[in-house]
């Protein structure tokens, strides 16, 4: 099972900047571990998508991702993101990183929500398919 982390920056980019309901989640792969990036993306003000290393997605599906629902109840607030199947029509990797940002949010640009870490590099081959199963129950994350 991967391992989830959240971006420290997403807190402030989210109250600052985000619509949770209508905003566009979208999946990034990377291949180079956080802290080994040249601007770590879990570095403070450092949290958007230019600061990693993305593979090429030139065989891969679409990686947006559809939000199920955005509510609150008794205090708790629930972002659901529905799963997403991701579909190799040729070599797509190899990838350790699976993250998830904000594509809508213009400043900064693409704030990172959080990674998925894998433990190992994986590989998808032509026809092959990765599922991101995101916790229909608690959602992505919660606030309170």
């Amino acid at each position: 099972m991967a391992s989830y982390t959240a971006i420290n920056d997403w807190l402030e980019n989210m109250v600052e900047n985000a619509d949770l309901e209508s905003d566009q989640f979208v999946i990034a792969l990377s291949n180079t571990a956080p802290g080994a990036e040249s601007t770590p993306p879990t570095g403070d003000g450092d949290g958007i998508l230019g600061n990693i290393t993305e593979v090429a997605y030139t065989n891969c599906s679409s990686r947006n991702i559809t939000t199920t629902s955005s509510s609150q109840t008794g205090g708790t607030y629930e972002l659901i993101l529905a799963d997403i199947t991701l579909t190799a029509s040729g070599d797509v990797g190899p990838f350790r990183y699976v993250y998830v940002y904000d594509d809508t949010v213009a400043s900064p640009a693409d704030p990172l929500v959080c990674y998925f870490d894998y433990g190992s590099s994986i590989t998808l081959a032509n026809g092959e398919t990765l599922e991101v199963d995101f916790d229909g129950t608690n959602g992505l994350f919660q606030l309170s």
